[in-house]
């Protein structure tokens, strides 16, 4: 599963990567949504994968913490979730001002020669 997990991030941000660097700015905006959720997978990652664990332990006694999923990478990844919708969403209306200001929708506001 670790292997799995760790091939879907590494296309994801590969991906991701590879689009930023496209000359359009909607691939651009599509390569950053990617590289953020490659980013969120890596995190939740690090909370340690557990099948039918639960995030939180119980109170009173000793507790084998090994046992239990740690949920602060999951607070993490919810939040950061949050902030790149808005970021994805702040992004999509520069890009249409950009497109009605440049007339296209190059990266560096030029067409290139054909």
């Amino acid at each position: 599963m670790e292997l799995i997990l760790a091939l879907a991030i590494g296309v994801m941000v590969g991906s991701g990567v590879w689009l930023i660097l496209r000359p359009r700015t909607f691939q651009v905006i599509i390569g950053l949504c990617l590289l953020a959720y490659g980013v969120n997978m890596f995190i939740f990652s690090m909370g340690r994968l557990y099948v039918g664990a639960a995030p939180i332990m119980p109170r009173g006694g000793f507790v084998d913490p090994t046992a239990y999923a740690d949920p602060l990478p999951q607070a993490l990844v919810l939040t950061a979730i949050v902030i790149s919708f808005a970021t994805t969403a702040l992004f999509l209306v520069v890009m249409i001002a950009a497109r009605g200001a440049t007339g296209t929708d190059h990266v560096d506001g030029k067409e290139r020669d054909q």
